[in-house]
């Protein structure tokens, strides 16, 4: 095998399809035995995105063409799309699509598998497999990619700094409840995402119902504390409130998840070492500000394939190329991205007592007078802030 990717997730699967199509010998592993297991990610989507990278219609979870922002006292405001303005996937779905996508493709793929380093070297890397169904074996490859989440097992077992003084992980976590309704019970939720945003509905974070086919709802929360602060209130306990407040908890729970996310603001991290290279969220592609980043992984998959498939054709040192990637990744997030994670820093640190729920509630009052359906996605999904600069810049001092 020339190339192992560890964590088949979204980023992980689509690189090994990538590589694989590119006449690479790739093996793909996960710890997970189902593809629908653990779904972790809410997976609101832009259409525009969801449309250039080819995510597959039955892997839709439902459309949407609104926003419902429930603010700090309680109000409701909402904004209005003709046309559908994205879509909330279904992650299991997807993931299933991309295993059986890399198994068509040639990918040697094995699930219910642990991936642990061994040996890291600049032209190769020796790992040892393990299964519980199994006996142990041991795999060298010419290049192994942590594809693992914000975990980043793999950079963390081989010793690579996955953040700096200067420029810390922001790091958060996340619950969400799929629940079953009727279809009078998920009328108030269908067709739009709804938040929740204040410190009344979640501190330090915010809350989400978001629809799904069949009349699913998906209700969670992300919580994003400040350093040493202390944990309050459970994330369960917090979550089952908000079910209440929304009148959802008589519905039964299809299934419960959750997961960490973490990412830096100034993206100063190393993205791997030697034969070892990140991909996805182990590259610190989620941004906090919205807690979404499956089209990042995605993107930074392409990304690395591209610039993988160089290297072959070109050798070059491995420094080199994970510099290269790390370059080009950078530019692709773009300049918005660090001031995102500034504002995501800045609000979601600070929203825990009354003066934060006011100005958050100033804020969401003045994208009601001026802002469109278009408007907020464009604010919220491309971290176009320019317009609303004298609003926002209290969150950035």
């Amino acid at each position: 095998m020339t190339v192992l990717v560890a964590g088949a997730g979204p980023a992980g699967a689509r690189l090994a399809i990538r590589l694989a199509q590119a006449g690479e010998q790739v093996m793909l592993v996960d710890p997970l035995s189902d593809p629908h297991r653990n779904a972790y990610s809410s997976a609101a989507v832009p259409m525009r995105d969801v449309l250039q990278l080819g995510i597959p219609n039955d892997c839709w979870g439902s459309r949407w063409n609104g926003w419902q922002l429930h603010d700090p006292e309680g109000m409701t405001h909402q904004w209005w799309a003709n046309d559908a303005l994205g879509v909330v996937l279904d992650f299991g779905r997807l993931r299933a699509a991309l295993w059986e996508q890399a198994c068509r493709a040639g990918v040697h793929l094995i699930s219910g598998c642990r991936v642990a380093l061994e040996q890291l070297q600049d032209d190769c890397a020796t790992v040892e497999l393990r299964s519980g169904r199994s006996a142990s074996e041991r795999r060298t490859v010419r290049w192994l990619v942590d594809a693992t989440g914000s975990q980043r097992i793999l950079l963390r077992q081989a010793g690579v700094p996955v953040e700096t003084r200067e420029d810390p992980l922001l790091k958060g976590e996340g619950v969400e409840w799929l629940l079953q309704a009727d279809d009078r019970r998920s009328a108030p939720w269908r067709d739009r995402l709804s938040f929740f945003l204040g410190s009344r509905w979640v501190s330090h974070g915010y809350g989400w119902v978001f629809p799904m086919d069949q009349h699913r709802l998906k209700v969670g929360i992300c919580r994003l504390p400040p350093p040493l602060s202390g944990r309050g209130d459970a994330l369960g306990s917090s979550l089952r409130r908000l079910i209440q407040h929304c009148d959802l908890d008589s519905l039964p729970v299809l299934d419960r998840h959750g997961g960490l996310v973490s990412s830096t603001v100034r993206r100063d991290q190393s993205m791997g070492r030697g034969a070892l290279i990140a991909v996805g969220d182990a590259a610190g592609t989620c941004n906090l500000l919205g807690g979404e980043g499956l089209r990042h992984a995605l993107r930074s998959s392409d990304l690395l394939a591209d610039v993988m498939s160089d290297e072959r054709a070109h050798p070059q040192k491995r420094d080199a190329l994970i510099s290269h990637y790390s370059s080009r990744l950078r530019q692709r997030l773009g300049w918005r991205w660090g001031i995102s994670g500034r504002l995501a820093r800045r609000t979601w640190w600070g929203l825990d007592a009354p003066r934060a729920d006011r100005r958050m509630l100033r804020l969401i009052e003045g994208l009601s007078r001026q802002a469109g359906a278009e408007d907020l996605s464009q604010l919220l999904f491309d971290y176009r802030f320019e317009r609303y600069g004298p609003r926002l810049l209290p969150y950035l001092i």
